[in-house]
């Protein structure tokens, strides 16, 4: 039987390497990010949060990730398995999360502990794919059953279940990016065999299934299969992995949105959105304008018409129609996943067409579901960011949790330098105010941001070149920065053309010690919540702010159940009373302290102090407040003065699931 397997899995790499051809990008984006290694964070919120999300990646264990993989291998497990999902049926989708988080965090801060654990990581799973013998190489219980079975033409599909196995596509595309990563952020050129000789066994596994056979076993959640096989293709060569990723095709979601058809009401959030990144990723490689089609649309209606004001989507992880946000302020809504998912998307949309607006919506996801979503204290990481009045954050443990959010939460605070710059041959983005030091090492030239941006203001440029660069320096000009923002060269004030929403243009030689001085005004401003008027958020420049409600009734934040207190009553919530938006503003007041502010005979029954989101932790909090008249306030009063929001009926569904 190893004899027989063997010579499979030989088989399956010659065919690999008689497939493998040139690949010319089709589209050739109009701006790029720089490699991770470029960019370096400097003192700030983002550096605090990377900073303590490395200290977690290197309190967990390995062996305890590769527990199954060996097992279901049949080699000893070195350790024990950890807890929560990965002991419930999900095991090794931590480990691919894991993998590329540890890859981005070694180019992030060149510390080589991390990349000792990339390299332990793809050894062993190089041992568990040689046992294997075919290529295959997992940690689900069941898995080979499960794909015998697939490989057969036998598919009972659901949402999150394949043949008895949870979302099995789902968990190797983790695994799949995880080794990608390693591959290109660590050089470490095994990783690329392994997902290499694991997409053959993928390719052999599926060969066989027809048209229909593909479609019923896409009903079944399959995480980014398509985007991982894309790049693969674009590594390699591999026809054969192009091929594989336009096979993950869902025609009963894609058709319609390559049509400009919105059909996602009542759909699973976090499993479209990487379907759309995988359209976006083979649109790039292949030119096919179909699916770019599919990601631009998906986008423009999930971005700027599905969130809410924090940048997150869905209420217990499903989408909603959009005139329904009113019934939609509980527990379980935003999805951390579903952001992550989304910010990746974000990137690809602007590289084709570099645009503010799609810069807006990532600062604005970045700083008030990202950022938020981290336990200042621990490091752990939220699941649903709840916007229910009176909520407030669940946080994972150590080892006993490990949700999907978990996995993308390792990476999601190792990627903050990823997006604060783009560039193309003669142009640099500064996309994102975020303290950091920039490495152009093409043009030789250095750019050094200064900032203690939300709580300043102001943000400074430095450039240090050993010789002048003619570059147009584009500086994003916030929709929220209005009248209008100043710039100044080495102290002189440039005169700027645009409008709040697009960039600014410098186009000048630059030389060493050259300083620009940006001032971004800030104000308090509100935003409705969607399809309402009497129902809005406060946000000072791009920060949502939330109302501090103390911590009455509040359990302990820490549990390895995601939707453990979504069903919890929440205490009294007071309600704002001002005759409408504008003059709601002129009862609002800074206390001295940063981004934080004082009602003044605005509260009913009591003021509050407003503090940024991402700072509300460990209490209860309020984003979305009601907006009553004295008249209305006294109709109130006269019954409980307060706003209480029912789960609405996607969360039995995700409670019954979990």
């Amino acid at each position: 039987m190893k004899i027989q397997h063997a010579g499979t899995f030989l088989a399956l790499t010659v065919f690999a390497l008689l497939a493998r051809g040139d690949v010319k990008t089709a589209v050739i984006p109009q701006a790029q990010p720089f490699a991770p290694r470029d960019v370096r964070l400097l003192a700030g919120p983002f550096r605090t949060a990377m900073e303590l999300d490395a200290k977690v990646l290197l309190q967990m264990e390995p062996d305890r990730f590769l527990s199954w993989f060996r097992k279901e291998a049949g080699l000893e497990p070195k350790a024990g398995v950890y807890g929560g999902w990965e002991s419930q049926g999900i095991a090794g989708h931590s480990l691919g999360h894991y993998l590329s988080a540890c890859s981005r965090m070694y180019q992030d801060t060149g510390d080589r502990q991390f990349l000792e654990r990339v390299n332990y990581i793809v050894d062993e799973l190089a041992e568990c794919q040689q046992a294997n013998g075919n290529g295959y190489v997992a940690a689900m219980p069941n898995g080979k059953k499960v794909f015998d079975e697939i490989a057969r033409g036998d598919i009972r599909a659901r949402s999150f279940d394949l043949n008895g196995c949870w979302v099995p596509w789902y968990t190797l595309h983790k695994e799949l990016a995880g080794l990608i990563d390693a591959s290109q952020l660590c050089d470490n050129a095994k990783a690329l065999e392994v997902a290499t000789n694991l997409a053959n066994w993928a390719d052999a596994t599926t060969k066989n299934l027809t048209d229909d056979q593909w479609q019923k076993m896409l009903v079944c959640e399959q995480g980014g299969m398509n985007e991982s096989l894309a790049e693969l293709y674009a590594l390699t060569g591999n026809t054969n992995y192009l091929a594989l990723a336009e096979k993950f095709y869902h025609r009963a979601v894609l058709d319609p949105l390559a049509q400009g058809r919105d059909i996602l009401d009542g759909h699973h959030s976090n499993m479209q959105i990487p379907k759309t990144i995988g359209a976006a990723r083979i649109y790039e490689l292949t030119g096919d304008p179909h699916y770019a089609d599919i990601a631009k649309f998906f986008w423009e209606r999930v971005a700027l018409h599905r969130s809410y004001v924090i940048g997150g989507n869905g209420d217990g992880e499903h989408f909603f129609p959009v005139t329904d946000f009113a019934k939609h302020l509980s527990a379980a809504t935003a999805e951390t996943c579903c952001t992550y998912n989304l910010l990746k998307l974000t990137r690809h949309i602007f590289a084709w067409s570099p645009d503010a607006v799609t810069m807006d919506f990532y600062e604005r996801a970045l700083y008030n579901d990202i950022l938020a979503s981290q336990d200042p204290e621990t490091g752990m990481f939220v699941y649903l960011m709840p916007l229910k009045p009176g909520g407030f954050k669940t946080y994972s443990t150590p080892e006993d949790s490990f949700w999907c959010c978990v996995g993308t939460g390792m990476e999601n605070h190792a990627r903050y330098g990823d997006t604060i710059y783009f560039h193309d041959n003669g142009a640099l983005y500064v996309n994102l105010f975020i303290a950091s030091e920039l490495s152009w090492r093409e043009k030789n030239l250095a750019v050094r941001q200064e900032t203690k941006f939300p709580e300043s203001d102001a943000t400074q440029l430095k450039f240090t070149c050993e010789q002048p660069v003619k570059l147009a320096l584009k500086i994003r000009w916030p929709a929220w920065a209005q009248p209008a923002i100043a710039v100044r060269v080495n102290g002189k004030k440039q005169k700027i053309s645009g409008r709040p929403g697009s960039y600014v243009t410098l186009d000048r030689e630059w030389r060493d010690g050259d300083r620009v001085d940006i001032q971004l005004p800030m104000k308090l401003h509100t935003e409705p919540l969607p399809g309402t008027t009497n129902i809005v958020a406060l946000l000072y420049g791009p920060i949502v702010l939330a109302g501090e409600l103390g911590t009455n009734g509040m359990p302990n934040p820490y549990t390895n159940n995601q939707t453990a207190f979504v069903r919890r009553a929440t205490p009294p919530v007071p309600v704002f009373v001002a005759a409408n938006q504008k003059s709601l503003l002129n009862h609002v007041h800074p206390t001295g302290e940063p981004l934080t502010f004082r009602t003044q005979n605005l509260g009913r029954p009591s003021d509050v102090t407003l503090i940024p989101f991402y700072k509300a932790q460990h209490e209860r909090y309020n984003v979305y407040w009601n907006l009553l008249s004295e008249a209305g306030w006294k109709q109130r009063s006269a019954g409980t003065g307060t706003v209480q929001i029912e789960p609405p009926g996607l969360l039995q569904s995700l409670l019954s699931s979990n």
